[in-house]
C-alpha cells in the first residue's frame, strides 16, 4: 500500500509550481486525441480496451499513460494548481484524493452530469455514487474500481489450532481464535505497522469503522473521530494488541517475511489481494481461503468498501465530450470492464459485471474456492458511503497518532480519540458531531 500521509500532504500545501506540457488544440486535423493518466497494472486494463474503443469510435484516438502511483498525485495537483495546464484528458483518481480536488480546485474536474453521467447512477456498487457527487450536485468522476474488505486466512493454521473459521461471526470471536492460534501454532492473528516513525498502518482500523458505516467525518462534514463506532473499533485493536496476537510489521519487508514463514494467519485485505497473494507467495498454493470479515458487533455488517478509484475528466480538457465517451465505454459495459479486470486486475464497480462466470469460478490457489464470490456477496449486501472530505490527510495523520498511542503506550481508546477529534476539529474548523 502507498504512504497516503506523504502523498496526500501535497493537497495541504496550496498551489505548487506551474506544470509543464500542453493540451491538444481544438480543431486539429484527423481524429481527436485524448490522453488517459493511470498507473500500472490498472493502466494495462485500459490500454487493452482502448484499441477496441478506437475501432468503434474512429474519430477518437486514445493514449493511455502509466504515470505511476504515487507520482500521479503530485502531477495532477501541480496541473490543478496551474489552472489545469498539462493535465491528461482522463484522470484516474483514488477516493482519498477526489474530495480534495473537488474542494480545493473548483472547475478542475468536469461536471459529467452535463454529458449524461446521471443515467448510470444506479449501475455501480451501493455507496459509491455519493462519493463522486459534489456539494453542488455535480458528478465529478465515474466509479471504476471497488475494493470491499475481505478476511484472507491460512486454513492449515486454523485447522492445526482446532478452530473452525467459518463459525467466526464477530471480531471478538476472532480474538479468542487468535489466542488459540498463537498458543498452538505461534502465528499472529494479524499484522500492523505500529511504529510511531514512518507510515502507521491505518487500513485495518478504517475498515472496522467502515463496517459500522462510520469514518473520520460524516455526510455533513462533521468530525466523528470520537464517535461510539470509532471507540469500538479502537478498543478492538487494543484487545488484540493486549492479547499478544498482533505482529508488528514495521520495517521494510517485515510483513512479507512473516507471511512467508507462516506467522500471519489472517490478512484483512481488500479484493485486490485475490490476485496479489498468489503472485506474492505462489508456494503457498492451497493454504489460503477467503471469506467476508467478522462483524464488529453481533449482527452487524460484514462488509465495507475500504477504497475505490474513479475516472474523471479534466475541467480544462478541450475534448471533454470525447473523453467522457471513452470513460463511459470503459466503465459501463460489462464485457468491457471485465476485460479491463482481466488485463489490469482492477475489481470493477459495475454490478452488471458480476454475472460473468469468472466471479463464481473455483480457484486452485484457494483450494478450489470461488475466491471472488465473497466480495460479490459483500457488494450485493451493500456498503455505506465513506465521506473522506478534503481534509482526509489531516484526519489520517491525527488518527494514526491516536492509534500509535493506544498500541505502543497503552492509551485508553476513548481518551485518545476524544483528544484526536478535538484537534481535528480545531485544525479543520469543522464541528464535532453530536
Amino acid at each position: 500500500m502507498i504512504d497516503r500521509r506523504a502523498a496526500l500532504a501535497v493537497l495541504l500545501t496550496g498551489a505548487l509550481a506551474a506544470a509543464c506540457g500542453t493540451t491538444e488544440e481544438a480543431g486539429q486535423a484527423g481524429p481527436v486525441k485524448i490522453t488517459v493518466w493511470s498507473w500500472k497494472p490498472a493502466s494495462d486494463g485500459l490500454a487493452a480496451v482502448a484499441k477496441d474503443f478506437e475501432k468503434a469510435n474512429p474519430n477518437i484516438k486514445v493514449t493511455v499513460q502509466a504515470v505511476g502511483n504515487p507520482a500521479i498525485w503530485d502531477k495532477i495537483t501541480i496541473g490543478m494548481a496551474a489552472g489545469g495546464k498539462g493535465l491528461g484528458d482522463v484522470l484516474h483518481i483514488g477516493i482519498d484524493y477526489l474530495p480534495g480536488y473537488m474542494d480545493k480546485f473548483p472547475g478542475g474536474l468536469a461536471d459529467l452530469r452535463k454529458l449524461g453521467a446521471d443515467s448510470h447512477k444506479d449501475a455501480f456498487a451501493k455507496g459509491l455514487w455519493p462519493t463522486v457527487t459534489g456539494k453542488d450536485g455535480g458528478v465529478y468522476a465515474m466509479p471504476w474500481e471497488v475494493n470491499p474488505v475481505g478476511f484472507f486466512y491460512r486454513k492449515d493454521l486454523f485447522d492445526k489450532a482446532g478452530v473452525e473459521v467459518e463459525k467466526i461471526t464477530t471480531w471478538d470471536e476472532a480474538i479468542e481464535a487468535g489466542k488459540k492460534l498463537k498458543e498452538k501454532t505461534g502465528a499472529f492473528l494479524i499484522g500492523l505497522n505500529k511504529s510511531a516513525a514512518g507510515s502507521v498502518d491505518m487500513d485495518f482500523y478504517q475498515s472496522l469503522l467502515q463496517q459500522q458505516g462510520a469514518f473520520y467525518f460524516n455526510g455533513q462534514g462533521e468530525v466523528t473521530l470520537n464517535s461510539a463506532p470509532a471507540v469500538q473499533a479502537m478498543t478492538l485493536l487494543k484487545k488484540m494488541n493486549d492479547a499478544g496476537i498482533v505482529a508488528d510489521t514495521s520495517g521494510e519487508g517485515t510483513a512479507k517475511q512473516l507471511i512467508s514463514g507462516g506467522k500471519l494467519a489472517v490478512l484483512p485485505w481488500a479484493a485486490w489481494a485475490v490476485s496479489y497473494i498468489p503472485d506474492m507467495r505462489p508456494e503457498q498454493k492451497g493454504l489460503w481461503r477467503v471469506m467476508q470479515p467478522p462483524a464488529v458487533t453481533p449482527g452487524g455488517k460484514r462488509t465495507a468498501i475500504v477504497n475505490s478509484t474513479h475516472l474523471a475528466v479534466s475541467g480544462t480538457s478541450p475534448h471533454q465530450k470525447e473523453a467522457y465517451t471513452f470513460v463511459e465505454y470503459a466503465l459501463t459495459k460489462p464485457e468491457v470492464i471485465n476485460k479491463v479486470f482481466k488485463e489490469g486486475g482492477v475489481f470493477p464497480a459495475l454490478t452488471a459485471a458480476y454475472s460473468d462466470p469468472r466471479y463464481t469460478e473455483p480457484q486452485t490457489y484457494y483450494g478450489d474456492q470461488p475466491a471472488l464470490k465473497p466480495f460479490v456477496d459483500a457488494l450485493t449486501e451493500g456498503a455505506d458511503a465513506t465521506y473522506y472530505s478534503g481534509d482526509y490527510a489531516r484526519a489520517l495523520k491525527i488518527a494514526s497518532d491516536a492509534q500509535t498511542k493506544v498500541l505502543l503506550k497503552g492509551a485508553d481508546p476513548a481518551a485518545a480519540l476524544t483528544e484526536a477529534a478535538t484537534l481535528l476539529a480545531q485544525q479543520t474548523n469543522r464541528k464535532l458531531a453530536g
